[in-house]
């Protein structure tokens, strides 16, 4: 399994470019999948049974590696996934100001051929910095938060809503690399690059944790 045929199960244009770090070939297919929470279901119970859900969702390509991933942003207990409208966004946004809260992840692999799959959980804790009303209303009013899980993108080159990171920053992007780095290297897949390396050098962010994640 040393050049596996990957497919990516999602549309974000995010997944894609950080997948395409890893210097493997892939696919990409969509994953319908309502990203809905259950009644009481934590976080990281949310993200993995969504991700196994969309891996599962693509499984009409039989001879491939499906790579599935889901992202929620969790603030006092409470799930804040992606915005239904600018309203919301900007409710999002307010409340997570200058707050703590965790970014949760689950990465899965699926064989369909032979019903093998794995699963990892990514959890990076982040605060937000003191932004202005006016720098939400600006950043809102772009249309970047609309599809992000909490209403914004950590590496948005504009409003820069983060004011410190402990943990995998990709995690926050929305595909933790080192996990399923650490994922395929447990079923035997060859990476032609470092990927850690690669990954800091493209987001800019010195990462402190991918020893820990791949030891």
């Amino acid at each position: 399994m040393s050049k596996p045929h990957l497919l990516l199960a999602s549309q974000s244009l995010r997944r894609r470019e950080l997948l395409a770090l890893l210097g493997l070939p892939f696919e990409v297919a969509v994953a319908n999948v309502a990203e809905v929470p259950r009644t009481n279901e934590p976080p990281a119970a949310l993200v993995i049974r969504l991700s196994r859900a969309k891996a599962h969702a693509v499984i009409t390509y039989p001879d491939i590696i499906v790579i599935a991933c889901d992202t929620v942003v969790a603030l006092d207990g409470e799930i804040l996934g992606k915005p239904r409208d600018a309203t919301e966004a900007a409710a999002m946004l307010y409340r997570l100001r200058g707050r703590p809260h965790t970014v949760y992840s689950a990465v899965t692999l699926l064989q369909p051929v032979t019903g093998r799959a794995l699963t990892d959980v990514s959890e990076t804790w982040v605060t937000m910095r003191a932004y202005t009303d006016a720098e939400i209303t600006t950043y809102v009013a772009s249309g970047d938060p609309l599809d992000k899980a909490g209403a914004y993108a950590v590496q948005h080159p504009g409003f820069h809503p983060v004011a410190e990171l402990q943990g995998c920053y990709t995690n926050v992007v929305g595909l933790p690399l080192c996990h399923l780095v650490r994922c395929l290297r447990a079923w035997g897949v060859e990476l032609p690059r470092d990927v850690p390396a690669v990954c800091q050098a493209h987001t800019g962010h010195h990462c402190t944790v991918h020893t820990t994640i791949l030891k």
